[in-house]
């Protein structure tokens, strides 16, 4: 642990969107070639955990911060995350645009935009919810809603299985238990991580019997139902949570670690490294295996965007694109220490 980050946490969020840019890689290879590739067993068994951990640490400091003054906390979990929304939807529409004319015209396509701010836009959903999230478990706070209560509804609402076909409102019933089990139980998960790096014996078990029993309910095609998805996204958080905390004893991790430090960088920008890669290795031919070009559409779409941002760094340019500027804030900005590594799924 560093004097001011938390290494395992970093290396779980390496590792989460590692897993995230893989599935939209796979899954967009595999579209566009019209077939499964034998990534497509990786993705799978990834998906009853990729999201539920990725939400549950979300949660994990915001004990910290949940008394702030209103004012204070909407401007660092509701604008922050609004004005990186708001840029990243636009520039998504900015590359895609050609194709959205072609298929509804100028009109169609400016509705499609506006509609964004209301419905989630691709890829952009987490950002856009995290928000939501964070006053919902305000409000509950300043309201004395016991803990157990809000953690019930988050839990029923996961098992109602909840289907309206607007994906904001799904999504939060499936999502909001893990955020806010991250919130409730942060110092069980603090122990959690501390007992693996003690234990690492009883850690490969417990590892052992989540994998077999994650792949079994996976293949037999019962993880996406609401009765298991929720235990197996808190058995697949906890593994990750094991993973990570072993994995940080590495001498390997420190790339693991600036990936989830700076993961939401790689998630507001690997759209495109990954679909130019996908372009370019599908209608080359030069690799013919699927699985190997989405193999490597994930390695460009994770490692694209860290390298853009490396070079704007370096070059002292674009900081807009993953640094609030000082117009953007409500409250009074952060000094430049505090926002070098800016885009925190907790901040």
């Amino acid at each position: 642990m560093t004097q001011d980050r938390v290494d395992w946490v970093d290396a779980a969020k390496g590792i989460c969107i590692i897993f995230v840019v893989m599935m939209h890689s796979t899954l967009g290879v595999e579209k566009a070639a019209g077939e499964l590739s034998w990534m497509n067993l990786l993705v799978s068994f990834a998906a009853p955990f990729r999201m539920p951990d990725f939400f549950l640490i979300s949660g994990l400091f915001l004990a910290l911060v949940i008394d702030r003054p209103w004012r204070k906390y909407v401007d660092r979990k509701v604008v922050h995350f609004f004005y990186f929304y708001a840029l990243w939807v636009t520039i998504q529409f900015v590359f895609k645009a050609p194709g959205f004319v072609g298929e509804y015209g100028l009109t169609g396509t400016a509705q499609l935009y506006l509609l964004s701010y209301i419905e989630p836009f691709g890829t952009l959903w987490f950002i856009y919810i995290l928000p939501i999230f964070f006053v919902i478990t305000k409000l509950a706070r300043d309201w004395h809603i016991p803990v157990w209560i809000t953690g019930l509804v988050a839990a029923l609402l996961h098992l109602s299985g909840l289907e309206t076909g607007w994906l904001l409102i799904d999504e939060f019933a499936s999502r909001f238990v893990f955020f806010f089990a991250g919130y409730a139980l942060a110092p069980l998960i603090f122990r959690i991580a501390e007992w693996v790096r003690l234990d690492w014996r009883q850690t490969a078990a417990y590892m052992l019997a989540w994998a077999a029993t994650n792949g079994v309910l996976v293949w037999l095609g019962w993880a996406a139902t609401p009765w298991f998805s929720l235990p197996l996204g808190f058995a697949g958080a906890v593994a990750l949570i094991c993973v990570a905390s072993l994995w940080v004893q590495s001498r390997h991790s420190t790339i693991i670690t600036w990936f989830g430090a700076h993961s939401i960088v790689i998630y507001l920008a690997f759209f495109l490294p990954m679909a130019i890669s996908r372009i370019v290795l599908l209608k080359t031919g030069i690799i013919t295996d699927l699985g190997t070009i989405s193999v490597l559409v994930t390695i460009a779409g994770v490692t694209g965007p860290a390298i853009f941002y490396l070079v704007m760094k370096r070059l002292n340019i674009g900081k807009f694109l993953f640094e609030r500027p000082a117009w953007a804030y409500l409250d009074e900005p952060k000094s430049q220490k505090q926002r070098n590594v800016v885009l925190e799924a907790g901040e």
